[in-house]
Protein backbone atom coordinates (compact mmCIF):
# COMPACT_ATOMS: atom_id res chain seq x y z
CA UNK A 1 0.00 0.00 0.00
CA UNK A 2 1.24 3.84 -0.68
CA UNK A 3 3.01 5.31 2.19
CA UNK A 4 0.36 8.38 1.71
CA UNK A 5 -2.67 6.13 2.90
CA UNK A 6 -5.14 9.69 3.69
CA UNK A 7 -4.91 10.41 0.21
CA UNK A 8 -6.13 13.73 -1.01
CA UNK A 9 -8.72 13.76 -3.86
CA UNK A 10 -6.54 13.14 -7.03
CA UNK A 11 -9.35 14.88 -9.33
CA UNK A 12 -9.21 18.22 -7.61
CA UNK A 13 -5.67 18.14 -6.36
CA UNK A 14 -4.16 18.02 -10.11
CA UNK A 15 -6.80 19.60 -12.16
CA UNK A 16 -5.12 22.40 -13.66
CA UNK A 17 -5.11 25.97 -12.40
CA UNK A 18 -4.42 27.39 -15.20
CA UNK A 19 -6.04 27.33 -19.36
CA UNK A 20 -2.49 26.73 -20.47
CA UNK A 21 -2.64 23.59 -18.30
CA UNK A 22 -5.88 22.25 -19.36
CA UNK A 23 -5.28 18.96 -21.76
CA UNK A 24 -7.70 18.79 -25.19
CA UNK A 25 -10.36 21.43 -26.13
CA UNK A 26 -7.98 22.36 -28.34
CA UNK A 27 -10.64 25.07 -30.63
CA UNK A 28 -11.67 26.19 -26.98
CA UNK A 29 -8.45 26.82 -24.77
CA UNK A 30 -7.18 29.50 -27.06
CA UNK A 31 -10.54 31.41 -27.17
CA UNK A 32 -10.75 31.32 -23.67
CA UNK A 33 -7.46 32.42 -22.77
CA UNK A 34 -8.18 35.63 -25.57
CA UNK A 35 -11.04 36.51 -23.10
CA UNK A 36 -8.77 36.28 -20.50
CA UNK A 37 -5.72 38.48 -21.39
CA UNK A 38 -8.07 41.18 -22.84
CA UNK A 39 -10.13 40.89 -19.72
CA UNK A 40 -13.45 40.72 -22.14
CA UNK A 41 -15.78 38.39 -22.58
CA UNK A 42 -19.72 37.79 -23.16
CA UNK A 43 -21.66 35.36 -21.14
CA UNK A 44 -20.69 31.89 -21.91
CA UNK A 45 -22.26 28.52 -22.12
CA UNK A 46 -19.82 25.16 -22.16
CA UNK A 47 -21.92 21.79 -23.55
CA UNK A 48 -20.73 18.36 -23.16
CA UNK A 49 -20.47 14.80 -21.47
CA UNK A 50 -18.96 15.01 -17.96
CA UNK A 51 -15.44 15.05 -17.17
CA UNK A 52 -14.86 16.99 -20.49
CA UNK A 53 -13.24 20.17 -18.59
CA UNK A 54 -16.37 22.37 -18.46
CA UNK A 55 -15.83 22.92 -14.49
CA UNK A 56 -11.98 23.20 -15.00
CA UNK A 57 -12.25 25.76 -17.69
CA UNK A 58 -14.70 28.15 -15.66
CA UNK A 59 -12.02 27.66 -12.86
CA UNK A 60 -8.77 28.40 -14.47
CA UNK A 61 -10.48 31.10 -16.63
CA UNK A 62 -11.11 32.79 -13.35
CA UNK A 63 -7.62 32.33 -12.09
CA UNK A 64 -5.94 33.71 -15.17
CA UNK A 65 -8.32 36.71 -15.52
CA UNK A 66 -8.57 37.93 -11.99
CA UNK A 67 -5.50 36.61 -10.66
CA UNK A 68 -5.28 36.21 -6.55
CA UNK A 69 -8.51 38.11 -6.49
CA UNK A 70 -10.44 35.18 -8.18
CA UNK A 71 -11.76 33.77 -5.27
CA UNK A 72 -13.39 36.90 -4.60
CA UNK A 73 -14.90 37.74 -7.48
CA UNK A 74 -16.03 34.18 -8.74
CA UNK A 75 -18.88 32.07 -7.41
CA UNK A 76 -20.18 28.18 -8.17
CA UNK A 77 -23.51 26.53 -7.74
CA UNK A 78 -24.49 23.89 -8.59
CA UNK A 79 -28.08 23.69 -10.55
CA UNK A 80 -29.13 20.25 -9.80
CA UNK A 81 -29.07 21.17 -5.78
CA UNK A 82 -30.64 24.36 -6.09
CA UNK A 83 -32.84 23.86 -8.92
CA UNK A 84 -35.89 26.35 -8.45
CA UNK A 85 -36.55 30.14 -8.74
CA UNK A 86 -35.94 31.18 -5.38
CA UNK A 87 -32.07 30.52 -6.28
CA UNK A 88 -32.11 32.58 -9.04
CA UNK A 89 -34.33 35.33 -6.93
CA UNK A 90 -32.31 35.16 -3.99
CA UNK A 91 -28.24 33.89 -4.14
CA UNK A 92 -27.84 34.79 -7.78
CA UNK A 93 -29.14 37.66 -7.75
CA UNK A 94 -27.62 39.43 -4.46
CA UNK A 95 -24.14 38.39 -6.19
CA UNK A 96 -24.74 39.68 -9.42
CA UNK A 97 -25.61 42.99 -8.28
CA UNK A 98 -23.08 43.42 -5.69
CA UNK A 99 -19.49 45.44 -7.03
CA UNK A 100 -16.87 43.64 -8.40
CA UNK A 101 -13.61 43.51 -6.45
CA UNK A 102 -10.10 44.48 -8.76
CA UNK A 103 -9.76 46.57 -11.89
CA UNK A 104 -11.15 43.57 -14.25
CA UNK A 105 -14.91 45.59 -13.76
CA UNK A 106 -16.94 42.37 -14.20
CA UNK A 107 -17.22 39.14 -11.68
CA UNK A 108 -17.84 35.54 -12.64
CA UNK A 109 -21.02 33.69 -11.74
CA UNK A 110 -20.73 29.48 -13.03
CA UNK A 111 -23.85 27.69 -13.11
CA UNK A 112 -22.63 24.03 -13.04
CA UNK A 113 -25.79 21.69 -14.62
CA UNK A 114 -27.91 24.29 -15.57
CA UNK A 115 -29.82 22.32 -17.63
CA UNK A 116 -31.34 20.77 -14.61
CA UNK A 117 -32.80 24.54 -13.89
CA UNK A 118 -36.45 24.67 -13.98
CA UNK A 119 -38.24 26.03 -16.85
CA UNK A 120 -39.22 29.27 -14.60
CA UNK A 121 -35.98 29.57 -13.26
CA UNK A 122 -34.39 29.87 -16.52
CA UNK A 123 -37.00 32.41 -17.39
CA UNK A 124 -35.70 34.57 -14.57
CA UNK A 125 -31.83 34.06 -15.23
CA UNK A 126 -32.38 35.25 -18.37
CA UNK A 127 -34.16 38.57 -17.07
CA UNK A 128 -30.85 38.72 -14.55
CA UNK A 129 -28.31 37.98 -17.06
CA UNK A 130 -29.31 41.34 -19.35
CA UNK A 131 -29.98 43.38 -16.04
CA UNK A 132 -26.88 42.92 -14.35
CA UNK A 133 -24.83 42.07 -17.25
CA UNK A 134 -22.07 45.50 -17.11
CA UNK A 135 -21.18 43.83 -12.98
CA UNK A 136 -21.49 40.15 -13.90
CA UNK A 137 -20.76 37.82 -16.56
CA UNK A 138 -22.45 34.24 -16.16
CA UNK A 139 -20.89 30.97 -16.93
CA UNK A 140 -23.59 28.15 -17.98
CA UNK A 141 -22.34 24.19 -18.18
CA UNK A 142 -24.48 22.06 -19.14
CA UNK A 143 -24.69 18.30 -20.30
CA UNK A 144 -27.36 18.85 -22.75
CA UNK A 145 -27.69 22.42 -24.66
CA UNK A 146 -30.97 21.94 -25.90
CA UNK A 147 -32.34 21.49 -22.27
CA UNK A 148 -31.39 25.42 -21.68
CA UNK A 149 -34.20 27.73 -23.08
CA UNK A 150 -32.98 29.59 -26.60
CA UNK A 151 -33.20 33.55 -25.22
CA UNK A 152 -30.98 32.02 -22.58
CA UNK A 153 -28.41 30.72 -25.32
CA UNK A 154 -28.82 33.64 -27.49
CA UNK A 155 -26.84 35.81 -25.19
CA UNK A 156 -24.14 33.11 -24.80
CA UNK A 157 -21.36 32.29 -26.53
CA UNK A 158 -21.69 28.76 -26.53
CA UNK A 159 -18.84 26.27 -26.48
CA UNK A 160 -19.30 23.07 -27.16
CA UNK A 161 -16.84 19.92 -24.66
CA UNK A 162 -15.95 17.06 -26.31
CA UNK A 163 -14.45 13.78 -24.94
CA UNK A 164 -11.20 13.53 -24.23
CA UNK A 165 -9.02 11.14 -26.77
CA UNK A 166 -7.48 8.03 -25.92
CA UNK A 167 -3.84 9.84 -26.13
CA UNK A 168 -4.96 12.61 -24.15
CA UNK A 169 -6.08 10.55 -21.81
CA UNK A 170 -3.24 8.15 -21.43
CA UNK A 171 -0.86 10.90 -21.37
CA UNK A 172 -2.57 12.74 -18.39
CA UNK A 173 -3.18 9.89 -16.35
CA UNK A 174 0.87 9.03 -16.93
CA UNK A 175 1.79 12.45 -15.19
CA UNK A 176 -0.98 11.99 -12.69
CA UNK A 177 0.75 8.19 -11.77
CA UNK A 178 4.22 9.59 -12.00
CA UNK A 179 3.38 12.25 -9.53
CA UNK A 180 1.69 9.51 -7.03
CA UNK A 181 4.89 7.21 -7.42
CA UNK A 182 2.78 4.33 -8.65
CA UNK A 183 3.73 1.61 -11.44
CA UNK A 184 0.87 1.30 -13.97
CA UNK A 185 1.18 -1.25 -16.56
CA UNK A 186 -0.33 -0.70 -19.97
CA UNK A 187 -3.07 -3.30 -20.21
CA UNK A 188 -4.27 -0.94 -16.55
CA UNK A 189 -4.00 1.77 -18.88
CA UNK A 190 -5.94 0.39 -21.37
CA UNK A 191 -9.29 -0.90 -18.96
CA UNK A 192 -9.01 2.41 -17.38
CA UNK A 193 -9.20 4.52 -20.24
CA UNK A 194 -11.91 1.64 -21.96
CA UNK A 195 -13.98 2.08 -18.78
CA UNK A 196 -14.06 6.13 -18.80
CA UNK A 197 -15.06 6.72 -22.20
CA UNK A 198 -13.26 10.27 -22.64
CA UNK A 199 -14.58 11.28 -19.25
CA UNK A 200 -11.09 12.01 -17.06
CA UNK A 201 -12.64 13.13 -13.81
CA UNK A 202 -14.00 9.18 -13.79
CA UNK A 203 -10.54 7.76 -15.55
CA UNK A 204 -8.28 9.62 -12.76
CA UNK A 205 -10.77 8.52 -9.77
CA UNK A 206 -10.77 4.67 -11.33
CA UNK A 207 -6.88 5.27 -11.23
CA UNK A 208 -6.78 6.41 -7.47
CA UNK A 209 -9.10 3.80 -5.79
CA UNK A 210 -6.77 1.02 -7.94
CA UNK A 211 -3.96 2.61 -6.29
CA UNK A 212 -5.23 2.55 -3.16
CA UNK A 213 -4.66 -0.84 -2.22
CA UNK A 214 -1.32 -1.33 -4.05
CA UNK A 215 1.37 1.24 -5.46
CA UNK A 216 1.23 -1.26 -8.63
CA UNK A 217 -1.50 -0.66 -10.59
CA UNK A 218 -2.68 -3.78 -12.73
CA UNK A 219 -5.72 -4.67 -15.13
CA UNK A 220 -6.51 -6.83 -12.63
CA UNK A 221 -6.79 -4.29 -9.90
CA UNK A 222 -8.91 -1.90 -12.00
CA UNK A 223 -11.26 -4.61 -13.49
CA UNK A 224 -11.69 -5.43 -9.45
CA UNK A 225 -12.52 -1.61 -8.93
CA UNK A 226 -14.19 -0.52 -12.00
CA UNK A 227 -17.91 -0.14 -12.12
CA UNK A 228 -18.75 0.55 -15.42
CA UNK A 229 -18.35 -2.96 -17.48
CA UNK A 230 -14.77 -3.57 -19.95
CA UNK A 231 -15.32 -3.88 -23.95
CA UNK A 232 -14.27 -7.48 -23.47
CA UNK A 233 -16.76 -8.40 -21.03
CA UNK A 234 -19.52 -6.57 -22.93
CA UNK A 235 -17.99 -8.35 -26.11
CA UNK A 236 -18.34 -11.72 -24.60
CA UNK A 237 -22.10 -10.93 -23.89
CA UNK A 238 -22.92 -9.87 -27.36
CA UNK A 239 -21.03 -12.50 -28.85
CA UNK A 240 -22.47 -15.44 -27.00
CA UNK A 241 -25.75 -13.75 -28.03
CA UNK A 242 -24.77 -13.87 -31.88
CA UNK A 243 -23.84 -17.18 -31.36
CA UNK A 244 -27.86 -17.77 -30.21
CA UNK A 245 -26.46 -18.63 -26.88
CA UNK A 246 -28.86 -16.36 -25.01
CA UNK A 247 -28.44 -18.10 -21.63
CA UNK A 248 -24.97 -17.35 -21.67
CA UNK A 249 -25.97 -14.11 -22.80
CA UNK A 250 -27.61 -13.19 -19.94
CA UNK A 251 -25.58 -14.76 -17.23
CA UNK A 252 -22.81 -12.19 -18.74
CA UNK A 253 -25.27 -9.62 -18.06
CA UNK A 254 -26.13 -11.02 -14.83
CA UNK A 255 -22.77 -10.93 -13.89
CA UNK A 256 -21.85 -7.08 -14.87
CA UNK A 257 -25.04 -6.29 -12.82
CA UNK A 258 -23.87 -8.18 -9.69
CA UNK A 259 -20.28 -8.51 -9.79
CA UNK A 260 -19.16 -5.34 -11.66
CA UNK A 261 -22.44 -2.84 -10.16
CA UNK A 262 -22.67 -1.70 -13.88
CA UNK A 263 -25.62 0.14 -14.18
CA UNK A 264 -28.07 -0.53 -16.93
CA UNK A 265 -27.49 2.71 -18.67
CA UNK A 266 -23.77 1.81 -18.75
CA UNK A 267 -24.20 -1.27 -20.57
CA UNK A 268 -26.46 0.39 -23.04
CA UNK A 269 -23.56 2.60 -23.80
CA UNK A 270 -21.24 -0.20 -24.20
CA UNK A 271 -23.32 -2.57 -26.27
CA UNK A 272 -23.89 1.07 -29.07
CA UNK A 273 -20.37 1.91 -28.50
CA UNK A 274 -18.99 -1.51 -29.35
CA UNK A 275 -22.09 -2.23 -31.76
CA UNK A 276 -20.17 -1.46 -35.32
CA UNK A 277 -17.17 -3.61 -34.57
CA UNK A 278 -19.75 -6.48 -34.63
CA UNK A 279 -19.05 -8.56 -37.66
CA UNK A 280 -21.16 -8.25 -40.56
CA UNK A 281 -21.16 -12.00 -41.73
CA UNK A 282 -22.65 -12.89 -38.13
CA UNK A 283 -24.39 -9.78 -38.09
CA UNK A 284 -25.74 -8.37 -41.27
CA UNK A 285 -25.70 -4.68 -41.30
CA UNK A 286 -29.30 -4.35 -41.54
CA UNK A 287 -30.15 -6.25 -38.06
CA UNK A 288 -27.26 -3.90 -36.97
CA UNK A 289 -29.72 -0.95 -37.76
CA UNK A 290 -32.66 -1.90 -36.10
CA UNK A 291 -31.27 -2.39 -32.92
CA UNK A 292 -29.72 1.09 -33.25
CA UNK A 293 -33.35 1.99 -33.76
CA UNK A 294 -34.56 -0.56 -30.66
CA UNK A 295 -31.35 0.54 -28.43
CA UNK A 296 -33.13 4.32 -28.71
CA UNK A 297 -36.27 2.96 -27.36
CA UNK A 298 -34.68 1.10 -24.48
CA UNK A 299 -32.94 4.50 -23.63
CA UNK A 300 -36.49 6.41 -23.13
CA UNK A 301 -37.14 3.28 -21.20
CA UNK A 302 -34.51 3.11 -18.70
CA UNK A 303 -34.58 6.74 -18.08
CA UNK A 304 -38.72 6.87 -17.66
CA UNK A 305 -37.56 4.39 -14.93
CA UNK A 306 -38.16 0.92 -16.39
CA UNK A 307 -36.06 -2.20 -15.18
CA UNK A 308 -32.71 -2.26 -16.19
CA UNK A 309 -33.13 -6.36 -16.42
CA UNK A 310 -35.99 -6.74 -18.41
CA UNK A 311 -34.64 -3.92 -20.96
CA UNK A 312 -31.27 -5.37 -21.53
CA UNK A 313 -32.35 -8.79 -21.87
CA UNK A 314 -34.81 -7.91 -24.24
CA UNK A 315 -31.74 -6.43 -26.08
CA UNK A 316 -29.82 -9.52 -25.94
CA UNK A 317 -33.06 -11.49 -27.14
CA UNK A 318 -33.29 -9.12 -30.21
CA UNK A 319 -29.46 -9.53 -30.97
CA UNK A 320 -30.06 -13.63 -31.27
CA UNK A 321 -33.11 -13.30 -33.39
CA UNK A 322 -30.94 -10.85 -35.24
CA UNK A 323 -28.29 -12.46 -36.01
CA UNK A 324 -29.99 -15.18 -37.94
CA UNK A 325 -31.10 -12.81 -40.38
CA UNK A 326 -29.97 -13.22 -43.40
CA UNK A 327 -27.87 -10.05 -44.53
Amino acid sequence: MGSDAPQAVWVEKYRPHSLKEMVGQESIVPLLSAYAERRSLPHLMFAGPPGTGKTTAALALARDLFGEEWRQNFLELNASDERGIDTVRTTIKEYARSAPIGGVGFKLLFLDEADNLTSEAQASLRRLMERYSSACRFILSCNYSSKIIEPIQSRCAVFRFRGLSTEQMHRRLEVVAAAEHRTVTPEAFRSIIAASSGDMRRAINLLQLAATFSDTVTDESIRSVATTPLREEVVGMLTSAIEGKFLAARDRLYAMFAERGASGEDILKAIHSYLPDLPDKSFPPREKLRLIDYLGEVDFRLAEGASERIQLEAVLARIALGAGASG
